[in-house]
Order: C-alpha cells, then sequence, then structure tokens
C-alpha cells in the first residue's frame, strides 16, 4: 500500500514566526475563570484583574497583601505604619461581606455510608453480638476483614447513624427477653 503525500518529507522549521506573541495575544484575550458568583457579578471587564480585586478589597497578591518584613519577625516595632499602607479605597465592600457570610454558615453533612455497609454492620450485630473475633469467621464475611476491620465499620455506622443504633440495639435486646 503507497504512503500518503507529504508524509516523508522533512517539515521546516519557521524561524520568521515569533510563537511568544501568539501566545501572549491568546492568554490576553482569554478571560479569567471567576468561580464565586459574588466577584462574577461585580466583576468589571474593563478594568484589569488587580484593580477589580482592588476595588472589592481583595488581594491581587497574597504576598503583597501581607509582606512579612524582617523587622516584623526580630520583633513588634512598627504595625501602626504598615497597617496605614494597607488600608486602600474599597468601593465594592458588599462582595467581601456576602463572601464572610457565605464562610460563617455551617456546612451540611452530605457523607452517608452504602446500604450494602449498613446491612452488613446490622447483620454482624444481630447475629454476633459484640464478639468481633466470630464476625470474622462469619460466612458473610465476603471481603474477609479482619476483626479491627470490622470493628471500625461498626464505629463509623456508630458516628454516622447514633439514634439509629441506639434503636437497633434497643430493638435486639427486647428480642432477646421475648425469646427467653
Amino acid at each position: 500500500m503507497p504512503k500518503a503525500k507529504g508524509k516523508s518529507r522533512r517539515h521546516k522549521y519557521s524561524y520568521n514566526l515569533n510563537r511568544k506573541r501568539l501566545y501572549r495575544s491568546a492568554r490576553r484575550r482569554a478571560a479569567p475563570r471567576i468561580a464565586c458568583s459574588h466577584i462574577r457579578q461585580a466583576w468589571d471587564p474593563t478594568k484589569s484583574v488587580v484593580q477589580n480585586l482592588a476595588e472589592m478589597g481583595l488581594a491581587g497578591d497574597p504576598n503583597k497583601a501581607v509582606p512579612i518584613s524582617k523587622k516584623k519577625l526580630r520583633g513588634m516595632e512598627t504595625e501602626s505604619n504598615e497597617q496605614d499602607q494597607g488600608q486602600k479605597l474599597v468601593r465594592k465592600p458588599y462582595v467581601l461581606n456576602e463572601m464572610e457570610y457565605e464562610a460563617s454558615l455551617p456546612e451540611k453533612k452530605s457523607n452517608t455510608l452504602s446500604r450494602d455497609l449498613i446491612d452488613y454492620v446490622k447483620y454482624m450485630i444481630q447475629n454476633h453480638g459484640e464478639n468481633y473475633k466470630e464476625m470474622a469467621r462469619d460466612e458473610k464475611n465476603y471481603y474477609q476483614d479482619t476483626p479491627k476491620q470490622i470493628k471500625r465499620k461498626i464505629n463509623v455506622y456508630k458516628n454516622f447513624y447514633p439514634e439509629e443504633y441506639k434503636d437497633f440495639v434497643a430493638s435486639l435486646k427486647q428480642e432477646k427477653m421475648e425469646v427467653q
């Protein structure tokens, strides 16, 4: 089968093409990606990134915003002079206030355990109680967990669902009382 035309030819490097300029212009055209909705709403595309952040009361460069001087390391001497220099005009303080409010809200716990793990733990507690060595030898221990691994899984279940665990243990005690 014949080769495609031009594949065997040597490619020539173009020395006259300025690749740095092409790269810079492509970077300049790309708009910054803004994750926070408050910043996105207050963003002014006609201004630079540093100017936009300064108007919102945010730092463009964290090293310049909170400098660690050698004087500070030796001893706290001129604090008032440094504080006066750091204060700038904040035209959009609502952005900072909204971000602080969002950060102060408590985080929801969205972690849950799988249904399989919950069923496994309930089965083990129901049949073996607190005997972890017996649980490790059980035929439903498909993954061949050691007694310590099973104990850890049970503790995770206790921490995630403390009320459900207490109710489950109480129901097991009632069943034992009814049997006897």
